[in-house]
């Protein structure tokens, strides 16, 4: 009971509630002892009175905010069931974690969502990590038993349970996979792949729906996993326990049979199942008693395809369906085993036909007959049991009678009696439940064989028990009373051990201690397995001839609850035919009806000899092996030897017999609990029911261990964590030398009660609830001396106040003064600037009065003066106008006389004229008459057309004229009118010299005269001014337009050039990343290639071994077998390499042929696979017929490969050109002329190319006319060639050969080979192959090359650890494959170039210079004569499989300490030292001297560094390593922090930056920080930094994402959700905060769907640069002595 001191005001507590099970509140008053209530606020805001009789009534007080969301249960504070239940709900909920230790039990909640924390990232970074130092985790629990198991070589078991629906499966799926990758599987065996395809298997014959799970396991399952003394896997055993067969023939409402039967009918149609005559499962009495037989989001026909091929994986069929990279070492396995273990595919077939027969027994009609129905009997036409006969290979009228007709023997004698209708229903339902059990016992054991270990004695395992949980429906039977008996033996057994635990923790601390009680079982276990029991009830029921079950009730009635009773056995009140039984976790009624039948479970023995005679061999096999075993009971009448022992033959006795055998093999192990919980029934992502929860919580024994640890002392803490938590509360403490002394002093004074706390060797022990009673004197202490603090600094606060104060006011005194004279002075100096102003001011008046009165005179002057000069003006004008007037008026009077003179005239002329023209016109009228006339008319016509058009003509040329006369006019006015202007100008000049001159009076005509002049030239001029103005605007119109055009042009260019370059790029990045996939993808393969060689050699050794033979060397296992180039590996001549899979159809007929053949020898076949004869005699005929369809279907399975990748390049290829379509769609018209015009000239080109290609006749031509200069230079150049290549070259004979390679490469001593030169035995063997080619001898150039590419490959192998040595060998690799690549023959090219300067030649003319060309530059770099491709791109694989191990090397040093150095090296100076928490019960902390620091990590660094700089590698191959190195250091350490929650905190984030620091600036010194290797970290750098900032408000949320760009939104999340501060100046991240960057996150691009943690094991492809080798010669070489090969040449 916690102490009645925290019942005080504002203290939270816990109360009951009907729905969310408990609720806090919130204490409005102190309570003290004499309080019959308290009064409490609830959360929202009611007030309550909570009645309390006694202080043991008071509510649960809630735990500090220290312990909100602990990762272990047991840590806190409080421990009762309402803070286990928010504990779990708060890390569930808002933190997203579905793992919680409680002890030593790991709480895994069911989150019912895909969750990124399984990948192979999350099980490399738990991998050798402490328990405690990891968050909780179902890896965690796995690698606690892996490596308890390899300290101490004991056995482990990991027992998993929670009810239907938990993840029970899910996590048992996990925990193998995890110990399949942690103990070597994946190099060894295949033992994984064949326990995870075990699980389909297992889940469609054992699982079921249910109206809780929709994929039930309905029987228990233990998996031991077998361990050498190295910690691999070889091997497997899995145990069943209880398949519920009655679910075969009856399903309740909502639920379905076994998944097989629906996924068989779901596949009915397909072609291999139409034999079994299904249909739907509707049809079937067997599966449609559920209702309906469909399963949201599972495809039936999906489900069945998994588990065929899980079948396959198992069996024979598994070289088809494994990976076409493992073909080679898994035909070697057919090879070296006998046979396989699994189900053939026949067996397949026949176990599908058996349960089609299954479903079609349970439509066989029975019909009664009879007067009492006494009788039964089966139409002999009944479809059904005609096609059950068929099916199992049975006879249908022997079946039909033995299920209506029972054998009885009596006194001797066999007599056959009929059954009734309902007992031959039963019969029917009961061969059903044993056929499909005896399948499911079959399928179990093929298993076990499949997983068997045959590489070994097993030296320890593991097991993992996969058992179902406490189960309590609303009518329970005989299943769920095993279920429960089980669960109570577990219970027993888990609360010894917790028990054992805690006792083996106080006694390694040292503590006296008294007993803890817990509640034991034992009486409830007794109950079910005792004497006189429920189950010896039972069996002696089931041995009386008419034993039924309410007899059997009755019994128990009589035998528990008469007398004393038993206290764990209860009847109900309204049934006669029940009984209840109080569990440890809960009180079950179980109904009786049905026990005795279950527990028989009778089978007559006439039915079982009817399948025994089938003529289905498997159907035999299955009841043969089960006649063998006393496993089947006769009817109810039976012989007396059988009778004797037909107890041990019921299944209740059989369960109890297993279950003991898996108890005792659980006490003779280390267990490890996981109990999974569901949390809600809907099956919701991230839905917490807490009423489920408690109830499950109850159940599967967490509350127990809350409560054995609450009784004895749960909270423990280390001296340190306590001195450094609670060191306000030492007096007198201030250093933390002597910690453990200043705890033991200060305690006492702290809690004066003793019996609260104890002291321990390295821990100290509290009692429930004390933490929280130190957790508020903490908080006191803080308040009084923050209390302290605030009244000194209020007293400072004021003296500063006053001390301003006092000094304003002097200063405002002073100021005031100065004020006042300033202004006195300022009145003085005002007073007599007045009067120098008023004296100013007068005098500016006067002046100004003066000034006016005299410009008033003047202007009064000007004035007058003007008038009379205007008048004077006027009177002249005056006397102008009126001479003007006379001379007009007279004039006028002349011409009018003159007008009507001339008119007289004329009128007089016209009478005249008139009348001679009358006189004319009479007689042309009278000639008119006449013919003649006519005649003369129209003879005169034609020339009057003549006449017209010549007139016409003459008209024209004169308008022409005319218009150059017009011409010739306007330039002559023109010059006129600016030789008048130049006259006007002189005129003007010589007026203004004589204005003094009276001005004379022009005569009348020469004023006209000049009018005219002034009008003809001011209208010229204004026609000349507009036409020039037309001109200008037209020319800026123009102007405008083409600007415009101009502009528009350049636009449209430049925006084509932009489509085009943008094309260009996308398709250039689209190439770019193709290509570094396609890299990546390759190099994978060689590593995998690599991998799969150490297989290879590891199984012959072991082939040899057990065959007797002795170990071979490495080298021999990797020589040759054929002279061929291509034979560089032990497959290369069975099996083409990857280059001729590529070249060559996989389908080819011939290929096929020549890689495997039926009609190959076997002594040819051995020699091929490099297989001893003695180890390959016991080899048969079908196994190698088996081998040859293994690689028939594997090149099928390439061929759609490749045939896929086909189809998707074509489609690549039609996008690409479909968007250069679209593209040039948006060209304009000059555009597209101009790219025709571009594609006319490349067409151009093409053709001259092609030309120039075909100039051999031309050549042939020049050889003709010049044949002895050709002769000549050829035979020159020829022998210059040779000269030049038979010098500085080495010469091996061939029977040194070997010994060069051995002596140069295979046996070199490492200091030797350190101290070499760079490349040197490269240099050295391309020099002698050099000289075999120029010899001409093929043989040993060929034998020379391939032997130094095995020799190198050896060495590799040999050194796989040895940085110096790799760096070497991959220096030499990549010097003689670029000088074979650099001397590679290139005829092609050689040809075309010379054929092109010919044709030079003869353009240009030059004989000379023709000759020039056939000459060769002594410089020039000679080809070899023999094509080594083959070697050369061994050496290119080769070079990549050296760089993999060279940065595996480092990659395997740094990952045992690389999260230790990064996170947890030393402490930043100035700042606390951090340390954290461990989990109750772990082992406390030893101090290491050697700890790894970042200097650590340097020197290895520094060591690839010097090795890489030594042998003079190329600097973007240093650079890619780097990178490839500071990836995997960043990703390693964000792993881990992303994974610890203790390291989530500022301090250490601040250590974390100072040491990526550290790595930048080593990087940065070395100038190693491009090609991405700074920019790698950043990942890492921005969560440290996410430590650092600010966590409170909106804008640090903002600031937050702008700031983490490289990191997703789970990391971001985990970061701030694991975010632990260590000193009381930090707080931790609220859950507003949190969900405010979640919201926040939604609509960023941190959303995009990523894993959590980095993939440590991803590799960038390397790539090599194209560099120039240097020039190589023996002369410039300097071989030392120490390598013995003096016996080679220089040449």
């Amino acid at each position: 009971m916690a102490t009645l001191q925290l019942y005080t005001k504002g203290a939270s507590v816990w109360i009951p509630d009907p729905d969310a099970v408990w609720v806090s509140a919130q204490l409005l008053q102190d309570y003290t002892r004499d309080d019959k209530h308290v009064l409490l606020q609830l959360p929202g805001g009611e007030e309550e009175c909570y009645p309390v009789a006694a202080p043991s009534d008071l509510p649960p007080l809630a735990n500090p905010d220290i312990s909100e969301g602990e990762s272990d249960l047991t840590a806190l504070s409080f421990l009762h069931e309402p803070a286990i239940l928010h504990n779990l709900r708060v890390r569930f909920l808002d933190y997203n974690s579905i793992y919680t230790y409680c002890g030593i039990v790991l709480v895994a909640i069911n989150p019912y969502d895909q969750l990124p924390i399984y990948g192979e990232e999350v099980i490399d970074a738990y991998s050798g990590q402490d328990m405690a130092d990891m968050e909780p985790h179902i890896f965690s629990v796995a690698e606690d038993a892996y490596r308890t198991m390899m300290r101490e070589e004991k056995n482990q078991s990991i027992i998993i349970s929670g009810e239907s629906g938990s993840g029970k499966t899910v996590s048992a799926k996990f925990t193998m996979r995890y110990f399949a990758v942690v103990g070597g599987a994946a190099q060894q065996t295949s033992v994984e792949d064949k326990v995870l395809a075990s699980n389909p298997i297992m889940e469609a014959f054992g699982n079921a729906k249910t109206t809780r799970n929709d994929n039930s396991s309905r029987f228990g399952k233990y998996i031991q996993i077998g361990f050498s003394r190295k910690g691999a896997i070889i091997g497997a055993n899995m145990s069943t326990y209880l398949l519920e067969k009655s679910r075969v023939v009856f399903q309740a409402p909502a639920e379905r049979n076994y998944h097989i039967f629906y996924q068989l009918c779901a596949s009915r149609q397909l072609p291999e199942m139409r034999s079994l005559k299904l249909a739907t499962p509707e049809h079937f009495r067997y599966t449609n008693q559920g209702g309906d037989a469909n399963i949201p989001c599972t495809d039936d026909v999906m489900e069945m395809e998994r588990t065929c091929n899980a079948f396959s994986i198992l069996g024979r069929s598994l070289l088809i369906h494994i990976k076409m990279k493992e073909l080679h070492l898994f035909l070697l396995m057919c090879f070296f085993s006998t046979k396989l273990a699994g189900v053939l595919p026949e067996q397949q077939m026949e176990l599908f036909r058996i349960l089609a027969a299954v479903l079609h027994l349970g439509n066989v009609n029975i019909q009664a007959s009879g007067r009492s129905s006494e009788r039964s009997y089966i139409d002999a036409d009944d479809v059904s049991l005609a096609i059950f006969s068929k099916l199992l290979g049975v006879e249908a009228a022997v079946t039909a009678h033995w299920l209506c007709h029972r054998r009885l023997i009596l006194g001797g004698e066999t007599l056959v009696k009929p059954i009734s209708g309902q007992q031959a229903i039963e019969a029917r339902d009961a061969l059903a439940k044993h056929i499909y059990e005896q399948m499911f016992k079959w399928t179990v054991h093929r298993l076990n064989a499949a997983l068997r270990s045959q590489l070994g004695r097993t030296r320890s395992f593991i097991g993992v028990l996969d058992i179902y949980g406490f189960e309590t429906f609303e009518r329970n039977s005989f299943e769920q009373f095993c279920i429960n008996y089980a669960n109570e033996k577990l219970q027993q057994q888990f609360n010894r051990h917790v028990f054992h635990l805690e006792q083996e923790e106080y006694e390694r601390e040292e503590l006296t201690w008294s007993r803890i009680e817990f509640s034991d079982n034992q009486q409830c276990i007794l109950l079910i397995e005792g004497q006189l029991g429920l189950l010896d009830l039972l069996d002696e029921e089931c041995r009386m001839p008419k034993g039924s079950d309410d007899s059997w009730v009755q019994k128990l009635y009589d035998k528990h609850l008469t007398g004393r009773g038993h206290p764990h056995f209860r009847k109900p009140r309204m049934s006669n035919s029940a009984f209840i039984i109080l569990h440890s976790a809960d009180m079950v009624q179980y109904e009786g009806g049905g026990f005795l039948d279950k527990n028989r479970d009778t089978i007559f023995e006439e039915l079982v000899n009817v399948l025994k005679a089938s003529q289905s061999e498997l159907v035999a096999e299955l009841f043969q092996q089960q006649g063998n075993k006393p496993s089947v009971a006769n009817g109810s009448v039976r012989s007396g030897r059988r009778a004797h022992r037909e107890h041990k033959l019921t299944v209740g006795f059989q369960f109890r017999q297993s279950l003991q055998l898996l108890m005792d093999t659980l006490n003779s192990t280390t267990p490890h609990y996981v109990r999974c919980i569901k949390p809600n029934d809907l099956k919701r992502p991230f839905m917490f029911d807490p009423k489920r929860t408690v109830q499950q919580l109850r159940a599967c024994g967490v509350l127990e261990t809350i409560r054995i640890s609450a009784a004895g002392f749960p909270s423990r803490w280390t001296y340190e964590e306590f001195f450094f938590r609670y060191r306000v509360l030492l007096h007198g403490c201030q250093g933390s030398g002597e910690v453990q002394l200043a705890c033991r002093q200060a305690l006492p004074q702290l809690i004066p009660d003793p019996d609260q706390y104890v002291f321990g060797r390295t821990k100290v022990f509290f009692r429930a609830g004390q933490v929280a009673l130190l957790e508020r004197l903490r908080a006191e202490r803080l308040r009084m001396a923050a209390v302290v603090l605030q009244s000194w600094v209020r007293r400072w606060l004021a003296r500063i106040h006053y001390t301003r104060t006092l000094w304003a006011t002097i200063t405002i005194q002073r100021y005031c003064r100065g004020a006042l004279a300033r202004r006195l002075a300022l009145i003085l100096r005002y007073t007599k600037a007045a009067l120098v102003i008023q004296k100013t001011y007068r005098m500016l008046v006067a002046r100004n009065v003066f000034h006016l009165v005299r410009q008033a005179a003047i202007t009064i002057q000007a004035f007058i003066r003007g008038t009379l000069a205007r008048r004077k003006y006027r009177l002249l004008v005056e006397e102008r106008a009126a001479s003007l007037l006379q001379a007009r008026v007279r004039g006028w009077l002349a011409r009018r006389a003159f007008t009507r003179f001339r008119a007289a005239v004329v009128f007089a002329q016209c009478c005249v004229r008139r009348r001679a023209a009358k006189r004319e016109l009479l007689k042309l009228k009278t000639e008119a008459r006449s013919v003649e006339r006519y005649r003369e008319l129209n003879k005169g016509m034609e020339v009057k057309l003549m006449q017209l058009q010549m007139k016409a003509d003459q008209v024209a040329r004169e308008r022409a004229a005319l218009k150059e006369s017009l011409r010739v006019e306007r330039e002559a006015a023109a010059n006129e009118l600016s030789a008048l202007r130049a006259t006007i100008q002189k005129l003007e000049e010589h007026q203004k010299r004589f204005t003094a001159r009276p001005v004379s009076i022009l005569s009348e005509e020469e004023q006209q005269e000049r009018r005219r002049a002034e009008e003809k030239a001011a209208r010229e001029l204004l026609q000349l001014t507009q036409e020039v103005e037309a001109l200008q605007r037209e020319k800026a119109s123009l102007s405008t337009e083409r600007d415009r055009l101009s502009a528009c042009l350049l636009q449209q260019e430049q925006a084509q050039e932009a489509l085009v370059q943008q094309a260009v790029s996308r398709a250039t990045a689209a190439v770019r990343v193709e290509l570094d996939e396609e890299r990546r993808k390759h190099q994978g393969l060689l590593r995998e290639f690599t991998r799969l060689e150490q297989r290879y050699d590891n199984l012959r050794e072991m082939s040899q071994l057990t065959q007797g033979y002795g170990r071979t060397d490495s080298t021999q296992s990797l020589e040759p077998l054929s002279p061929s180039p291509q034979s560089l590996s032990p497959f290369t001549s069975a099996f083409p390499s990857p280059e001729e899979v590529r070249r060559i159809s996989v389908t080819s007929p011939s290929t096929e042929t020549r890689v495997w053949s039926l009609e190959t020898s076997m002594d040819q076949l051995m020699n091929m696979m490099d297989v001893t004869k003695k180890a390959a005699v016991e080899l048969k005929e079908e196994d190698l017929a088996h081998a040859y369809d293994v690689v028939r279907v594997a090149n099928k399975c390439l061929e759609s490969q490749l045939q896929s990748q086909r189809s998707e390049w074509e489609q690549e290829v039609e996008m690409l050109k479909c968007q250069l379509r679209q593209a040039s769609s948006g060209l304009s018209a000059h555009q597209q002329a101009l790219l025709e015009a571009r594609e006319q000239e490349c067409v151009r080109l093409r053709r001259e190319l092609k030309g120039l290609r075909s100039t051999v006749p031309i050549r042939r031509l020049l050889t003709q006319v010049f044949p002895s200069t050709f002769l000549t230079e050829s035979s020159s150049s020829s022998s210059q060639q040779k000269a030049a290549s038979t010098t500085g070259l080495l010469e091996c004979k061939k029977r040194d050969e070997n010994k060069l390679i051995k002596n140069l490469i295979t046996d070199v001593r490492t200091d030797i080979a350190v101290s070499l030169p760079p490349g040197l035995p490269a240099s050295v063997v391309f020099l002698c192959v050099r000289q075999a080619d120029c010899r001409g001898d093929q043989t040993s150039a060929y034998s020379l090359c391939r032997a130094a590419v095995t020799a190198m490959k050896t060495a590799l192998k040999k050194h796989t650890n040895d940085v110096a040595m790799t760096a070497l060998w991959l220096k030499n690799i990549c010097l003689l494959h670029d000088l074979l690549n650099q001397h590679a023959p290139k005829q092609v090219e050689r040809t075309f170039n010379n054929e092109y300067k010919h044709v030079l030649c003869i353009y240009e003319g030059m004989k000379g210079l023709l000759l020039s060309f056939q000459t060769n530059d002594p410089e020039e770099v000679q080809p070899l004569n023999f094509d080594l491709r083959d070697s050369i791109r061994t050496l290119s694989d080769l070079r990549i499989q050296a760089y993999q191990q060279l940065i595996s090397i480092p990659k395997t040093q740094l990952q045992n300490f690389l999260a230790s150095a990064l996170l947890e090296g030393e402490d930043v100076p100035g700042l606390k030292p951090v340390g954290s928490r461990k989990r109750a019960g772990s082992e406390p902390r030893t101090a290491r001297t050697d700890a790894p620091t970042m200097a650590s990590v340097l020197k290895e660094l520094w060591v690839l560094h010097d090795a890489m700089s030594h042998q003079a590698l190329h600097p973007a191959l240093m650079e890619q390593a780097f990178h490839q190195l500071t990836y995997f250091i960043s990703a390693s350490a964000l792993n881990s922090l992303l994974l610890r929650k203790d390291m989530c905190c500022c301090s250490r984030g601040i250590l974390i930056r100072l040491n990526v620091s550290q790595l930048e600036e080593w990087l940065r010194c070395r100038d190693l920080q491009t090609e991405g290797a700074v920019a790698s970290m950043e990942p890492l750098i921005q969560a440290v930094q996410l430590l650092q900032v600010g966590k409170k408000t909106e804008k640090d949320a903002e600031a937050l994402l702008q700031t983490c760009t490289a990191l997703n939104s789970d990391q971001i999340v985990r970061i701030l959700s694991n975010y632990t501060p260590h000193s009381d100046l930090d707080e931790k991240v609220s859950l507003n905060f949190i969900r405010m960057v979640q919201g926040l996150l939604k609509g960023s691009a941190h959303a995009q769907p990523l894993q959590l943690l980095l993939d440590i094991k991803r590799e960038f492809p390397v790539t090599f640069p194209d560099a120039t080798p240097p020039v190589v010669r023996a002369d410039m070489l300097v071989i030392p002595d120490s390598l013995k090969i003096s016996f080679i040449r220089r040449v």
